[in-house]
């Protein structure tokens, strides 16, 4: 079989971003650092190719970039072509039918998510600026004094136009860049100014193709009598996009819709500023989920000093829910601090974090934590409204079946299959134990302990085979919750002790739990799911609910296990790639949590698992387990 010929790439572009390898499945991606000039050698647009280079094929993000997360601007989707500027060879060449079928739903993904402008830039919508939909000209300034004649006829031109006219700079134009009139705005993002635009004068090429998807009108410009779906046409058909995650190639849809996650993340975290109470071993990964084309945010160790720093840079403190505490909140209220509270998302990771293992998945929530009931939550907020369409029901049930059949679970940790001697013609109850001083037993469970709702469970199932499950950091050795051998005696037929959950959930016939996120993941294998709390999962009409004052008047509405799963897995939380540390969709997550090699031990992890060893020994001769 013929080897595929060879085509060259940067080293340094390849070692950062090794999957825009697979733009050009048709080569054999070679790193390339000097030396002999090779024969076909792919390069960013504008940058000089060496002397005696046979071939170079030039790319450029075209109108599918314009991201920026910390140091990272993935380029994900870019317009290649064998000439110095591949956008213009793309709208000089004919589109086959292929990619004039494809371009108006390209079109519509693409203005939906609003992509395509430069990072970082405000976009506060066209009516925050002061403009009803299209009801004003929009003059854009080049900023640059080699296009002053081409600007003035555009400014003369919009002046008699007879409706208001707006004068911005030019989003594209270089930020330290000085305008040419004294009246041009500020830059915003470009679809802030589509937004309210009848019209736009002086638009830069980049500009102009924004424009035509938006449906703006251009007065001028080589673009201004162009048909959108004719140019999106020519730029698809020239377009390459690989899967960051999977070093793959992937359809030019699938990349739209990373970059509408990776901009609606960015423009949250533009306004955190500050975070309290990560602990060290968690900051790099909390870092990677905060970050933005705005500078990174300050990881303070004091509540005075979050505040203090959030209030001088002008934006939002985050707070690790625990660490949420009154004095912390009323005095981030005095400072019109806004307050976004950060938890562990409901599938975290491959091991504890007890342990020190960080987790990839996370929950922010600018109401207050989810797992707090006598408030609303962004979570309880999303599942009373939002919609859930057909089609992400229909990967909500298709993310279920990969749960189950990877057999995952919160924690993922790894162990023997158990095995459950219960007599014949008894129901097998699981009973999860929880972390008793964890704040979603403190504010979901009244604060009941585990001895407490395994007697409960007892009295309202005296038949049962009951199976209790100490909580993973309790078993560690690192949390309190746990229950003596001699006060488990004639409550517990069985003690599940070091087994994975999700071999457990397997053998049972029903589950009661406080808060614990078993419940969830017991409904995600179709078990009768009893709580003696309130966390999310409650109230929908989904499971039995015995918690005391359930704040039913929140939670009317009635949802189907698919709705539940598309917002709690799905809309809800945030994840974050182990490898590329970049935000990635709930699939890649779990493709990553069946790779244990990609979630390793953070410094100390090694010693706090000796001490919870050690405990773990100190409670068996003490008679507490």
């Amino acid at each position: 079989m013929t080897a595929p010929p060879a085509l060259a790439l940067p080293s340094g572009l390849l070692a950062s971003a090794p999957h825009l390898a697979a733009c050009w499945p048709e080569y054999r991606a070679t790193p390339w650092s000097g030396g002999a000039p090779p024969a076909l050698l792919a390069l960013p647009m504008g940058v000089a190719a060496p002397a005696g280079v046979g071939r170079v094929i030039r790319f450029t993000p075209g109108p599918w970039g314009g991201i920026r997360l910390g140091q990272q601007e993935p380029l994900i989707a870019l317009v290649q072509a064998a000439a110095p500027d591949p956008i213009a060879a793309a709208l000089a060449t004919p589109a086959p039918e292929a990619a004039r079928a494809a371009a108006p739903g390209i079109i519509a993904r693409f203005a939906q998510a609003r992509l395509g402008g430069p990072a970082g830039l405000a976009d506060p919508g066209g009516l925050a600026l002061g403009m009803a939909p299209r009801s004003t000209v929009i003059l854009l300034d080049p900023c640059d004094p080699a296009q002053r004649g081409a600007a003035a006829g555009a400014r003369k031109a919009a002046l008699a136009s007879g409706l208001p006219v707006r004068c911005f700079r030019d989003p594209f134009a270089p930020p330290g860049a000085a305008p040419l009139w004294p009246e041009s705005e500020m830059a915003y993002d470009p679809w802030s100014l589509l937004d309210g635009a009848a019209m736009l004068h002086g638009a830069s090429r980049p500009m102009a193709l924004l424009a035509l998807a938006a449906a703006v009108p251009l007065a001028d410009g080589a673009l201004a009598s162009a048909d959108a779906k004719d140019v999106y046409a020519r730029l698809i058909a020239f377009t390459r996009a690989a899967d960051p995650f999977r070093c793959i190639s992937s359809p030019l849809t699938q990349s739209l819709d990373l970059y509408a996650l990776w901009r609606s993340q960015a423009a949250v975290n533009q306004g955190i500023t500050t975070c309290l109470g990560v602990q060290g071993w968690k900051q790099a990964r909390v870092g990677a989920l905060l970050a933005s084309a705005a500078p990174a945010p300050i990881f303070a160790k004091r509540a005075d000093e979050a505040i203090a720093a959030a209030k001088a840079r002008g934006g939002a403190a985050l707070v690790w829910a625990a660490s949420a505490k009154a004095g912390f909140l009323a005095k981030a209220a005095a400072a019109r601090v806004p307050v976004v509270f950060l938890e562990d998302g409901f599938l975290r990771s491959a091991g504890i974090g007890a342990a020190f293992r960080p987790g990839g998945s996370f929950a922010l929530d600018h109401r207050g934590p989810h797992y707090d009931p006598t408030q609303p939550s962004d979570l309880e907020e999303l599942l009373n409204g939002a919609d859930f369409p057909a089609p992400l029901r229909a990967r909500a049930a298709a993310l279920r079946q990969a749960i189950l059949d990877r057999g995952l679970t919160k924690y993922n940790l790894a162990g023997p299959a158990p095995s459950i001697p219960a007599p014949t013609g008894r129901p097998r109850i699981l009973v999860t134990g929880q972390v008793e001083d964890d704040a979603s037993v403190l504010k979901g469970g009244g604060g009941m302990t585990n001895l407490a709702l395994l007697r409960a469970v007892r009295a309202a199932a005296p038949e049962a085979f009951l199976i209790y499950k100490p909580h993973p950091d309790v078993e560690a050795g690192f949390r309190r919750g746990r229950i003596a051998a001699k006060d488990l005696s004639g409550l517990a037929d069985h003690v599940a002790v070091e087994t994975p959950m999700a071999a457990l959930l397997a053998q049972v016939d029903a589950v009661h739990c406080l808060t614990s996120l078993t419940g969830f993941e017991a409904l995600l294998r179709g078990l009768p799911v009893t709580l003696w709390g309130q966390p999310f999962y409650a109230g929908w009409g989904l499971t039995e609910d015995r918690g005391a004052a359930f704040p039913a008047a929140r939670r009317k509405r009635r949802l189907d296990l698919e709705s539940l799963i598309a917002g709690a897995l799905i809309l809800y939380p945030r994840y974050i790639d182990p490898v590329t540390q970049l935000p990635c969709p709930v699939e890649v997550f779990l493709e990553r949590l069946a790779q244990p090699e990609h979630w390793p031990l953070a410094p100390g992890g090694r010693w706090r698992a000796a001490q919870g060893w050690i405990r773990r020994q100190a409670a068996r001769l003490l008679g507490q387990r």
